[in-house]
């Protein structure tokens, strides 16, 4: 496919000299078209009855913070755990300015959405929709703004429900203005699950698949210091072109989960279907994957049924067979010391459990490399317990100090190729 002049303000084609047969000294130069890659993510769940929120000609203005950057933005939506459909009345995504917290956009900076041509879809439950590409380009590390109007009584039922970042609701269509004024602040995400640009020739994308430590639950709000966005940055400094794509889950499982719909999902839906249940979702589907860090277990050390070394590490196996079935580089990481967290979490069968794990994790030799987050944030002087400087304060957390030593554990050389 030939790349469209003027659309390579952040792609750069690739070129590639093809010799033509009979033709001496005549060659063809072709231009391929720059690969589309993941730049952000959230993993979807169902909503407890309790927790549903309701909707009626109003805008949600979220914001969205960029891994990496492109031109050509594309912006997946999803009611996959809706039990009625969603009409869109608009779309538009810009480039956020203001402060931590804003979803004010910069003037000019906002595009119009499209998806199949049309500029107000309706969204069938169960449905996930991907916008046509939007004329925009999209920096490195970025915040844009996805402005979503709903224009009928709608409820919420596809959301990612630790945000970490404050997201507006305000009255009426506010899709086009520049700064919406005042409204009501949520920490979620509607029915935003991904977004995509075209990047350059050498791009890829890493999803980090866990739960709520690589959801970020203990950093700060609107301060992107989950630990997937400081290795977001770390690349950048290091020019590794790659999108990071944060697939966490608060109190996600891998072996247990949640699957209904919003309407008749259980109290504790927030924590997501089980990883290995999610896995295709929320990592095969992004564009341009080549790489995926699993850090996930240790909820299932707590949560009844009683899980045994051999059941975890059986299920981090699957993991690793459709990775590579998908042509995908598996990075297994340590699960954190909690021996400081509460009793009920911290008994001597949970941490024998985990040690066991992280020593297969660490020497099995089936993962094609390892991230050791737990010698990252032990406490030098007690490994069973996270370092104190390390620590939110519940012994199993970290805060934004912690998250750093996450990020900064990952050696780049795994994410080279």
């Amino acid at each position: 496919m030939v790349t469209r002049r003027g659309l390579l303000l952040a792609g750069g084609g690739a070129t590639l000299v093809v010799a033509t047969p009979g033709a001496a000294g005549q060659r063809t130069t072709l231009e391929r078209e720059p690969p589309r890659v993941g730049t952000w993510a959230a993993a979807p769940t169902a909503v407890p009855v309790k927790k549903i929120l309701t909707l009626e000609n109003q805008t949600v203005r979220q914001v969205l913070h960029t891994s990496i950057g492109g031109d050509l933005p594309q912006l997946t939506l999803s009611n996959e755990y809706g039990a009625e459909p969603v009409r869109v009345g608009a779309a538009r995504i810009g480039v956020r300015t203001g402060g931590l917290g804003s979803s004010a956009t910069v003037p000019g900076s906002d595009r119009p959405l499209t998806f199949n041509g049309s500029p107000a879809p309706v969204l069938a439950p169960g449905q996930v929709l991907v916008s046509d590409p939007a004329d925009l380009v999209i920096e490195a590390g970025a915040d844009v703004v996805v402005s979503l109007y709903l224009p009928d009584r709608v409820q919420a039922g596809t959301i990612s429900p630790r945000s970490k970042q404050e997201n507006l609701i305000v009255a009426g269509d506010a899709t086009a203005r520049p700064d919406p004024g005042a409204g009501k602040t949520i920490t979620r995400y509607l029915w935003v699950t991904g977004l995509s640009v075209r990047a350059v020739r050498a791009a890829s994308a890493i999803v980090a698949l866990g739960d709520s430590i690589t959801c970020g639950t203990a950093t700060t709000d609107n301060a992107n210091h989950r630990w997937p966005d400081l290795l977001a940055a770390r690349l950048r400094v290091e020019g590794l072109p790659r999108g990071v794509l944060n697939a966490g889950l608060s109190g996600n499982r891998l072996l247990f989960g949640y699957e209904d719909p919003t309407g008749s999902a259980d109290e504790k839906a927030y924590i997501g279907a089980a990883t290995i249940r999610r896995f295709d979702r929320d990592v095969l589907t992004h564009p341009g994957v080549g790489h995926v860090i699993v850090l996930i277990g240790v909820n299932d050390l707590v949560n009844e049924p009683p899980r045994t070394t051999a059941e975890m590490i059986d299920g981090h196996r699957e993991l690793i067979l459709r990775s590579r079935a998908a042509g995908l580089r598996v990075i297994g990481g340590t699960l954190l010391p909690f021996a400081s967290a509460s009793s009920r979490r911290a008994t001597a069968a949970n941490q024998r459990v985990r040690t066991e794990l992280n020593a297969w994790i660490r020497g099995g030799g089936e993962y094609d490399g390892v991230v050791d987050f737990d010698a990252a944030v032990r406490d030098p002087n007690d490994p069973s317990r996270m370092n104190p400087r390390y620590d939110s304060g519940d012994g199993l957390h970290p805060n934004d100090e912690g998250t750093a030593a996450l990020a900064a554990a990952v050696p780049l050389s795994l994410l080279g190729n």
